[in-house]
């Protein structure tokens, strides 16, 4: 099973998770309902995913919240328990409200990294497929999915995503560090232009 809790803090026309549940691909939880038993992905979340949850996954499902990333500090996660939250690791939304905006999943892309992580990757490109911008997700993020989905639990996860970041920090340094010695600071530095 596949579930959320919708905060209704999204335009209806752009939320993911809303026309997920129009599709009858997830279904909706009630705010201070029972416990999810599941994973869910969650601000609160003390483990990160990983193939380790491929069993719950597969077993009970997982939950996403549908709110505003500008609302979390108002939340009440009291409402929404959960057996199993978990942290996503870094990835780059392509969703078009956060589109190129590290750890701004929605929740379609939330579930679909989810998935993807446990193993399940046609799962996750179907739900990608229902959104004409979906598939650039797994795209984007193939590299870091597939890095991911080769660890064995949530630690790994992060020490596979700190490795990742540390190297592309490393790789803007040496670009930057070139473009000086090049002397390509400004945009117009290094152009021949005509006197004003």
């Amino acid at each position: 099973p596949v579930a959320m809790w919708d905060l209704l803090h999204c335009d209806p026309k752009r939320c993911s998770g809303r026309k997920l549940a129009r599709l009858g691909l997830i279904q909706e939880l009630r705010l201070g309902g029972p416990r999810w038993g599941g994973l869910c992905l969650s601000p609160q979340g003390q483990a990160t995913v990983s193939p380790a949850d491929s069993a719950i996954l597969g077993g009970l499902g997982a939950a996403v919240i549908d709110c505003s990333w500008a609302r979390v500090a108002e939340l009440d996660f009291s409402k929404m328990r959960s057996s199993h939250p978990r942290l996503l690791p870094w990835l780059v939304a392509a969703n078009p409200v956060n589109y190129g905006k590290p750890c701004k999943l929605n929740c379609v892309e939330a579930l679909a990294a989810t998935f993807y992580i446990c193993g399940e990757r046609a799962v996750a490109a179907a739900y990608m497929a229902k959104f004409s911008w979906g598939p650039s997700f797994l795209e984007i993020n193939r590299e870091l999915l597939e890095l991911y989905a080769g660890c064995r639990d949530g630690e790994e996860v992060v020490k596979v995503q700190n490795e990742y970041l540390e190297k592309a920090r490393k790789e803007q340094e040496e670009k930057e560090d070139r473009k000086k010695e090049q002397g390509l600071g400004g945009y117009n530095e290094g152009m021949d232009l005509p006197p004003s």
